[in-house]
């Protein structure tokens, strides 16, 4: 049982690190970049990068860093990381309201922007752009802080489960 919650707290630190990242890098790189381009390069970037962002290490990261925190909780419930369990627990949390706010908020985004179709065929790109883009952004800037904040609570989780166990 110790190898498995030492694999998990470790998994879950990982996956959550690496959604901060993307976050993040959305945040102070790649929107502020399309923030310059015109409306039908805005439109037509946002949408492939839609699509081509779900894929295996995506979700492996986005879902997995969910239940391997959760498993992490669940183990150091009953075993010897006890000690660790706040952080863990906070780190879950955290993680747990990027993933609403990612499901609620940005996808349904990305879906209407996907389905006003094909940005050469638009009538008004402007509007398709000003309904997605501020609202975007802001969302992607609160996953990004939660999702970072979930990452620091769990690699603190994995000090103190460190020294409460030695190992």
């Amino acid at each position: 049982m110790r190898v498995a919650q030492q694999v998990s707290l470790i998994a879950a630190t990982i996956t959550s690190g690496l959604m901060a990242g993307l976050f993040a890098a959305f945040a102070y790189a790649v929107m502020p970049a399309l923030r310059t381009a015109d409306d039908q390069t805005f439109v037509d970037t946002m949408q492939r990068i839609n699509v081509a962002i779900v894929n295996g290490w995506f979700m492996l990261s986005f879902l997995g860093a969910l239940v391997f925190a959760a498993l992490s909780a669940l183990l150091a419930w009953h075993g010897d990381g006890r000690p660790a369990l706040p952080w863990i627990i906070g780190g879950l949390t955290l993680y747990l309201a990027m993933f609403v706010i990612t499901t609620a908020v940005n996808v349904p985004l990305n879906d209407k922007l996907a389905s006003a179709g094909d940005p050469g065929h638009i009538a008004d790109l402007a509007a398709v752009r000003e309904h997605f883009e501020s609202s975007w952004v802001t969302w992607n800037i609160v996953r990004a802080l939660a999702s970072t904040a979930a990452f620091g609570c769990l690699s603190w989780a994995l000090v103190v489960y460190g020294r409460a166990t030695g190992g």
